[in-house]
């Protein structure tokens, strides 16, 4: 059984949300042991995880020296991120694979996620990223040419392109890999935002990929029997929050989508996480589930978790 596991944001920071590197390799640590588990119930496993904490952070680096050197691109901060948390998940991995007894290869793939040019979202770019500044603060960004909104009291925030992904340009690395008996690392933080040009050159460009489209996509391409997004919660939920909440357990992709289309999953949390299961589900006919790390291995059996199903 191959295994597409989609890591939440939650997975890489501590339970505050801090994201100083301490906090990750320690998070990290307890995420892979979930994995390692999953590993030795004989599973292949592909692993995808976000990375907004780290851009995030990168994205403080950019401003604090803008006046000094030009800022980073979003482009080359996904790039970054892949390839230090893929190493700090690789760490995290051998370590609990060999209190198993388990000697097991693992690999990252810095992953780049096709996207249109000319995808409306570059038009008139409307995902918020980073923290909130000043005017002042805002400016010299501005003028390396980043684009800012005004916020009102909060202050000012950057705004980017979130455009639809269409292919997962290296997923055939992570496919040779798998087939070398790797456990891989790849398509963190749903893959560098990558359009072609017209005579067929690539290149990077400044937008973010939701990380759990990118998790679908890739699932896709890998031919993946089941798709796992790991979140903070053990299931979605109906009612979220309120006296009449109610866990989803199994559930068609039909009804889900009907749930979703009356407004239960906010559009910042389990919207995305629902709307990727879902894609997966209709394109393949096979199993999605939500579900928390520590119901992983059940869940990728139909046991846990909001197992997503055909019909």
């Amino acid at each position: 059984m191959l295994v597409l596991l989609a890591l939440g944001g939650n997975a890489m920071t501590n339970a505050e949300g801090r994201a100083r590197p301490e906090d990750q390799i320690a998070a990290a640590e307890v995420a892979m042991e979930a994995v390692a588990e999953l590993v030795a119930s004989g599973a292949d496993v592909v692993i995808t995880h976000g990375n907004g904490p780290q851009v995030g952070n990168l994205l403080v680096k950019n401003e604090l020296a803008a006046a000094v050197v030009p800022p980073v691109p979003l482009d080359w901060c996904g790039a970054q991120t892949q390839g230090t948390l893929g190493f700090v998940l690789m760490n995290a991995l051998d370590a609990a694979l060999s209190r198993r007894g388990i000697t097991r290869p693992c690999a990252t793939v810095v992953t780049r996620t096709l996207v249109d040019a000319d995808d409306p979202g570059f038009a008139r770019p409307t995902k918020p990223i980073g923290r909130y500044v000043s005017a002042d603060e805002a400016t010299p960004m501005i003028e390396h040419g980043e684009t800012w909104e005004d916020r009102g009291e909060r202050g000012w925030r950057r705004v980017v392109a979130s455009p639809e992904p269409l292919e997962v340009l290296d997923a055939p690395a992570a496919q040779a890999l798998l087939a070398a008996g790797y456990v891989v690392v790849a398509n963190g933080g749903g893959g560098i935002p990558t359009v072609r040009e017209a005579d067929g050159t690539l290149r990077g460009v400044e937008a973010v990929i939701d990380k759990d489209l990118g998790a679908a996509l890739l699932a896709r391409a890998l031919d993946a029997d089941v798709l796992v997004i790991a979140t903070d919660v053990p299931q979605a939920v109906l009612a979220f929050g309120t006296p009449e909440a109610e866990p989803i357990g199994r559930v068609t992709v039909g009804q889900l989508r009907a749930y979703g289309e009356r407004g239960e999953f906010a559009s910042g949390s389990m919207g995305p996480k629902v709307d990727a299961a879902c894609r997966f589900v209709e394109a393949t006919g096979r199993t999605s589930v939500i579900t928390d790390l520590t119901s992983i291995v059940a869940a990728v059996h139909g046991g846990a978790g909001t197992v997503v199903v055909p019909t």
